[in-house]
């Protein structure tokens, strides 16, 4: 059974990497280069946790001879194992994913041009790496004791990298030691998360009429372009290429063909250069997903708003049996019939449920605390005081190969979630954030494989010396694990190994005492970021927009009778009747006829196509004394729109996209 677990876990690994990466971005759309590389550096971090407790416990087994468990792994295969890992990983997030995230993000037309613009995106970037390396290697050239062979160049390198790495690795996990429990706790409160729904609720309709604001800026210049670049210009092959990205819709108001009768004439009319139309194609890009992802979350909150106004509803049932308000269209399967039947889900969504968060959140907590007391005395080896240094020793003195795999694979898994969950819930403007349900955009998957690759190293050596593993910070002679062979002895740089690797780490205290106080949300607030806050006006009033909110939402589906779920599925979820209907658009486009193209000039660019029930939902303070609300500017339609928009009012939450940075931490 040699090397069993190592092949099953590198199997089951892989397979977690890519629902992941299925759940947050699109395979269908998104480039195959990004995917790819996403994939791998998600896959090599997660690979990294999960080997390094079988690496402990093969430590612990060459210490007792003829005492092999099934999981061990034979000698030198771990070694290079770290290795291949290691760097390709490092190679990845140093190098090829800050070149891939430029050529992504660019709006070139050519390979050649993505290529150039990404190039002269990253030259900055990877010169301030450089600065940082030569700094470091200075410093290990003036001290004469130390001799700069391969060897040490490789350890200030991983040094560096580790250092770096560490430092938003406790700021990631201060918050996540705090937030985990308590957001358990609070899921236990039906009354406290529907409120917090209502406010999500009224900033995301904010959100979402801003980004339709801007699809609808954006595709009138692209409108203007498309009818001043004739069929026979040299740029209309770029042309063709913009509006293939711009919705289906508003590719058939367009009408991609009009007035491409008329040659163009350089002496009487202005066109805009190519590198206008790079810019153009890349504002396309980012509009269409921004307006796509705010229209799919907002029908995936309506969905949970309603599931927890249903249960606020069944709580008081006398029948025990839970009813929806929308039933699914779709026939239920033999899971709903035979065993999570609606008197099965009562009991599980109106009683066990609240007692099962309540009960996982003081689980947590008290790993929290034993994380945060761990962090400040792993230094200390006699007595030992770090409460998972006594467990893995208890558990080598009987030799339970088996426990003390468990007991390192529940800690570094418990490091973990704190730490990837701050990174999946972390948001930065609209430049990072890491969307379910497919609609995560290329730059932000990338840079989350990034903060992984660079969060991972330093993490587990954080976890080796929580259980005195790492000789460098335990200063015990002990068999160091592969894993801390290939990372190199950090004696090299002295001041780093016995001064920041030990002492930084305490600040997690401040952090967390800081996370469960929400400092960081309360000064935000003051700054004018909107924030979640129980005891402000302004949250109250949003609270409260974000209820009518969600009460036009049901109106609406109980006009259509849909569920919002089907509703969605319909809209996105059919990729070949989708693209059977965008060949049958692009062949009734090529067959409009110059009379058509001509009576279009006589008609308004954009015309209503939506219903009243559609408009209802974003109408909603359109009587509102003190906002001054137009509803006209803010149509569910996407193409309710005129060559000349008026200005229309604002949501209580109305405010510059710059003002949601960390919305949700």
């Amino acid at each position: 059974m040699s090397g069993a677990a190592l092949g099953m876990e590198v199997v089951v690994v892989f397979f977690l990497a890519l629902f992941l990466l299925h759940r947050y971005g699109d395979f269908r759309k998104q480039q195959r280069m990004v995917l790819f590389g996403t994939l791998l550096a998600w896959y090599l971090c997660f690979l990294i946790v999960f080997i390094l407790p079988l690496d402990v416990s093969t430590v612990t087994n060459h210490t007792v001879a003829n005492s092999s468990p099934w999981s061990y792994i034979p000698d030198g295969i771990l070694p290079v194992f770290w290795r291949v890992v290691y760097w390709t990983s490092q190679c990845l997030t140093w190098l090829l994913l800050p070149f891939m995230q430029s050529y992504a993000r660019s709006g070139g037309f050519s390979i050649t041009g993505k290529i150039k613009t990404a190039l002269i995106e990253n030259a900055i970037y990877y010169g301030t790496y450089l600065l940082i390396f030569g700094s470091l290697l200075i410093y290990v050239a003036v001290h004469p004791e130390l001799h700069l062979s391969w060897y040490e160049l490789q350890t200030i390198g991983i040094t560096a990298a580790n250092t770096w790495g560490l430092f938003l690795l406790v700021l990631l996990m201060g918050y996540g030691l705090v937030e985990i429990p308590r957001s358990y706790w609070n899921a236990s409160r039906h009354g406290h998360l529907l409120i917090k729904t209502y406010f999500k609720a009224s900033k995301l309709m904010t959100e979402k009429a801003d980004a339709e604001e801007n699809l609808e800026d954006v595709m009138e210049e692209v409108r203007k372009v498309s009818e001043s670049i004739k069929y026979n210009h040299p740029l209309r092959k770029y042309i063709d290429t913009i509006l293939r990205k711009c919705p289906l819709d508003y590719q058939e108001k367009m009408g991609r063909n009009m007035d491409d009768y008329e040659d163009f004439d350089d002496k009487q009319n202005t066109y805009p250069s190519e590198k206008s139309l790079v810019k153009l194609h890349k504002q396309v890009i980012y509009a269409v997903q921004r307006h796509n992802r705010t229209r799919v979350q907002w029908q995936i909150l309506l969905q949970q708003a309603i599931h927890l106004e249903d249960v606020a509803k069944n709580e008081t049932s006398s029948t025990h049996q839970f009813v929806h308000s929308f039933p699914s269209s779709e026939p239920a399967g033999w899971f709903s019939r035979y065993v999570y039947t609606p008197s099965v889900e009562w009991y599980w969504e109106c009683l066990l449920k609240r007692w099962f968060y309540r009960l996982l959140s003081v689980v947590l907590t008290l790993f929290s605390v034993a994380v945060v007391w761990s962090e400040c005395t792993f230094f200390s080896t006699r007595p030992v005081l770090s409460l998972f240094a006594v467990f893995i020793q208890l558990a080598e003195r009987d030799y339970n190969y088996l426990y003390i795999e468990m007991a390192c694979f529940i800690t570094i898994f418990f490091l973990c979630t704190c730490v990837y969950s701050t990174v999946f819930r972390i948001r930065v403007f609209n430049y990072y954030y890491l969307a379910s349900h497919h609609q995560t955009d290329a730059y932000s998957l990338q840079f989350s494989g990034m903060l992984f690759c660079r969060l991972t190293p330093p993490l587990c050596l954080n976890f080796l010396g929580l259980i005195h593993m790492d000789s460098a910070i335990s200063h015990q002679k002990k068999e160091p694990t592969a894993y801390t062979s290939i990372m190199g002895s950090m004696q090299v740089l002295y001041f780093i190994a016995n001064g920041f690797y030990i002492y930084y780490p305490m600040l997690i205290v401040i952090l967390t005492i800081a996370t469960y106080f929400s400092l960081g949300t309360r000064c935000l607030n003051l700054l004018g970021f909107q924030q979640f806050m129980g005891d402000n006006e302004m949250t109250s009033d949003l609270i409260d927009e974000g209820k009518e909110l969600i009460r036009r939402g049901e109106n609406q589906n109980q006009n259509h009778s849909l569920n919002p779920m089907t509703e969605w599925k319909e809209r996105y979820g059919n990729p070949r009747e989708d693209f059977t209907a965008r060949n049958r658009s692009s062949h009734e486009m090529k067959e409009t006829s110059y009379s058509d193209s001509v009576a279009s000039h006589t008609r308004p660019k954009y015309s209503r196509s939506g219903s009243r029930a559609e408009r209802d939902c974003i109408e909603l303070l359109q009587d509102a004394e003190p906002l001054d609300f137009n509803a006209d500017s803010l149509a569910d339609d996407a193409l309710d729109t005129e060559s000349t928009r008026h200005a229309g009012g604002r949501y209580l939450s109305m405010s510059s996209s710059w003002n949601r940075i960390f919305d949700d931490v």
